[in-house]
């Protein structure tokens, strides 16, 4: 199978420059030239490459104009762009990374520096790339879970940024919290394992039924699998024991307490918080007071006390969510 070479686009008034840029990297890379900052903006415009390297001292626009238009629009602002210039002082430095820019590389340029520098900067692309890709994996398949329940896309949205608020209130810091939102999403996966009469079933269900119901955390423990990924651990976790309690009479393994992850407990409060405020074919919304004396109630029975706490404490960032993302 062949491998598509990543598009670079070469930037510089100078031939002479072009011609040694192009003599280092034409074996690598799909390459294309512009000799001045408008014509550099129109092929990117028609043909989005991989990453610029970008000359500063240009007339008429300097690469710095250039690379304060690109960073400007959503569409090209992701697109790395490294300088390749004879200045060198700090301040033309600075005021490029500033700008946007990721990296210089000073003339008369090193054949290995240059070949380095793409290289790294190109990798760096593809992780993120790679890390975006596996997130809307994530999403798409927790969506997956709502097309067999009676929940809604804005139940999933709500009660993940609910989690992500609660998680932050809570102390963990801003990649732990911004983990929780991406993961939340994923908690009721397991569901997907559940037959439609057991799940879907407008009344009560009968002990044998509830017992099938209780197996959809570790369904979803079982489908998230072992990985290690730093996401997909974390939706194993939420999966597995958001339907824990805190006294122990949670299900599926009667965890009790702090044995229950953090992740795990926040997201049944955010969970039951949402489910209870929304309609639902089958009920009513309850009112924000009924929902909080409920959760009050239950503070030391279902969900951890000092979240309860905390809950009260950001109602306002909660409520703000709440009528952002509206069924």
């Amino acid at each position: 199978m062949l491998s598509v070479k990543p598009q670079i686009l070469v930037v510089d008034d100078e031939p002479a420059n072009l011609r040694v840029l192009k003599q280092i990297l034409q074996d690598d890379y799909r390459l294309s030239f512009a000799k001045s900052g408008e014509e550099a903006l129109r092929l990117v415009n028609n043909s989005k490459p991989d990453l610029i390297l970008l000359d500063i001292m240009m007339p008429d626009m300097t690469g710095l104009e250039v690379c304060k238009a690109l960073k400007s629009q959503p569409s090209t602002q992701s697109i790395p762009v490294i300088f390749v210039t004879a200045l060198n002082e700090e301040s033309d430095e600075a005021q490029g990374l500033e700008l946007g820019a990721v990296d210089y590389i000073t003339k008369p340029v090193s054949a290995a520096i240059v070949r380095a520098r793409v290289k790294t900067h190109l990798s760096l692309v593809q992780a993120d790339t790679l890390k975006e890709t596996r997130l809307q994996i994530i999403q798409r398949l927790g969506r997956a879970a709502e097309y067999k329940d009676n929940e809604t896309g804005m139940h999933v949205m709500r009660m993940s940024y609910y989690s992500q608020i609660l998680a932050r209130a809570y102390g963990l810091c801003e990649t732990h919290a911004e983990l929780l939102l991406h993961a939340a999403p994923m908690h009721d996966i397991g569901k997907i394992g559940i037959p439609d009469n057991i799940l879907l079933k407008p009344g009560k269900l009968t002990d044998e039924e509830f017992a099938v119901m209780k197996s959809h955390p570790q369904i979803g423990a079982d489908i998230l699998g072992e990985d290690d990924s730093d996401i997909l651990k974390m939706a194993k976790t939420v999966a597995l024991t958001h339907h824990e309690k805190w006294d122990g009479s949670g299900y599926p393994n009667g965890l009790a307490g702090e044995a229950i992850p953090i992740e795990g407990r926040i997201v049944a409060l955010a969970d039951v918080f949402d489910a209870l405020t929304s309609a639902r074919p089958y009920k009513k919304a309850w009112t924000i007071d009924e929902a909080l004396t409920f959760i009050r109630d239950q503070s030391g029975r279902h969900f951890d006390p000092k979240l309860v706490v905390l809950f009260d404490e950001v109602l306002a960032e909660i409520l703000e969510i709440k009528g952002r993302f509206v069924d």
